[in-house]
């Protein structure tokens, strides 16, 4: 009776274990596709909760009505086996749902996310049916059942941090996300085989299957288009990345869902035609041209910082990128390369919280598509942005939107504006999908960008020539975002359902 208590106890702990496993793992499934907002972690919480409701209503029923440990065993495998193949058939949910957002439409978009939390829906259910059996299998009487629930309810919470900080610190870092699920099924089905009585042999081939697939490279998880070819990937510590070689040479980085561009380079070519060159070339509005320093806040590959080392040697580059795969990646396969080039693995803010130097230029690209994370747009930012700018210096942001809205541009204008004035919050509308927006401490922008056209190659004096045409005053509407409340998420996902109508 003591063995069988004791395996029970296991059995309770690897579910709780597997169940918030799970559940981080699965935020992760998500993250490349949907990003990692607090949207994406709403649904997936409350697709855990819901299920697990279910599941403890269900399981006490089941356990009244066949109170065997047997009965119990089969639940967790059949669980085990259904979570195990999630990381697998959950591909083609999510690229529905890329093209989804390709074509703007929301309700496809809402109709892929809901698909694989069915997916997930089912093994949790199926998971929150064994903490009430198991309480039933245990109480032996009326006198015990308070002691008991107690005890397995203290098992499972302790089962369930044992999954959060085992997936997250641990096992998606070294082993990715598909062998987490596969891991944590594994550890499920071995726990729940104790418990059956006959057919044990054929159960084993669960847990064996599955360690049969964690044995199985990951592959690539994206395929190129036609004509493409994948030159580098990884699942890196905070994304999907990887690097496409299209058939004219180009190499570009794409991270996460795949239909946003983070970094292009071609062999001696410098401007590459997007909206990098246009960051480049508002970096000549301030004070000093060419200027003395600058900070690139969401580096990717580099093309920016390889651009600036390229036209303006004497310019220090103070290059800052969360993921350090990316940096790595770059000096690889972008030549991202410069005389005064300075790389820093760090969060954005954090880092400009932190140093003590000042520059004459900072640039804020740091994008998980299609958001901006929430404290990069809020007025203790840019004040702090405003803090760390020598005199003259300007401040470039670049805003990604779906085509024919606003509303991001709007709110990030009126933010910004609150450290520098209204007055001088401009925009340069490079095209449908992005407006990069320019913050000074005064003066005529557009005229110090012709200024710095007579003194620089044709090539790039042409850049600053259209950038100057096209800038313009802020638009006004906006509301300010703050610390406290920055709906950034909300503001995007709205967006792009008005797009859809």
């Amino acid at each position: 009776m003591a063995t069988r208590s004791r395996s029970l106890e296991l059995l309770v702990f690897a579910v709780g274990a597997g169940t918030l496993g799970a559940e981080i793992a699965a935020a992760r499934l998500l993250a490349p596709w949907f990003g990692a907002s607090t949207i994406v972690w709403a649904n997936t919480i409350a697709i855990v909760l819901v299920a697990l409701s279910i599941g403890y209503a269900l399981g006490g029923r089941f356990a009244d009505r066949d109170p065997r440990p047997a009965a119990l065993a089969r639940i967790v495998l059949v669980a085990s086996a259904l979570l195990a193949i999630v990381p697998f058939i959950s591909g083609p949910f999510l690229r529905q749902a890329v093209k989804a957002v390709d074509q703007l439409s929301a309700a496809t978009f809402l109709g892929s996310l809901v698909g694989v939390g069915v997916l997930l829906a089912v093994p949790l259910l199926l998971l929150g049916m064994v903490s009430p059996f198991a309480v039933r299998l245990s109480v032996d009487s009326v006198a015990d059942a308070g002691r008991t629930a107690g005890r397995l309810s203290a098992i499972a919470t302790v089962g369930s941090l044992t999954g959060t900080f085992l997936s997250s610190l641990l096992l998606i870092p070294v082993v990715g996300t598909r062998r987490t699920f596969l891991i944590f099924a594994a550890a499920m089905a071995l726990a729940a085989l104790p418990h059956l009585t006959r057919g044990r042999l054929p159960a084993l081939g669960v847990p064996g299957v599955i360690l049969v697939l964690m044995a199985l490279p990951t592959g690539t998880l994206k395929s190129a288009e036609s004509g493409d070819k994948v030159v580098w990937e990884k699942e890196t510590e905070y994304q999907y990345a990887r690097v496409i070689l299209d058939p004219d040479g180009q190499r570009s980085l794409e991270l996460n869902e795949g239909h946003a561009v983070h970094s292009v380079y071609t062999r001696d070519t410098w401007l590459v035609g997007g909206y990098w060159d246009e960051m480049l070339a508002l970096s000549t509005a301030g004070g000093g041209e060419p200027p003395g320093s600058v900070a690139i806040l969401g580096n990717a590959a580099g093309t920016t910082a390889r651009a600036i080392g390229h036209f303006f040697p004497g310019t220090r580059i103070d290059a800052v990128e969360i993921d350090g795969e990316l940096t790595k990646v770059g000096k690889e396969q972008f030549d991202m390369t410069g005389p005064d080039l300075h790389t820093h693995t760090a969060d954005a803010r954090p880092w400009l919280q932190a140093t003590s130097r000042t520059f004459d230029v900072i640039m804020i690209d740091a994008y998980r598509q299609p958001y901006i994370p929430f404290y990069l747009a809020t007025e203790e930012f840019f004040d702090l942005v405003r803090k760390r700018l020598d005199p003259g210096g300007v401040v470039i942001v670049n805003v990604g939107h779906p085509a024919d809205s606003d509303a991001l541009e709007k709110v990030l204008t009126a933010t910004m504006a609150t450290a520098f004035g209204p007055q001088n919050a401009w925009r340069d509308p490079v095209n449908d999908t992005s407006t990069v927006l320019l913050g000074t401490s005064g003066g005529d922008p557009a005229g110090r960008l012709r200024q710095a056209a007579t003194r620089l190659p044709d090539d790039l004096a042409d850049v600053l020539e259209d950038s100057a045409d096209r800038l313009a005053p802020g638009l006004k509407g906006g509301r300010v975002y703050t610390d406290d409340k920055a709906p950034v998420e909300w503001l995007v996902d709205t967006s792009l359902a008005a797009e859809a109508e």
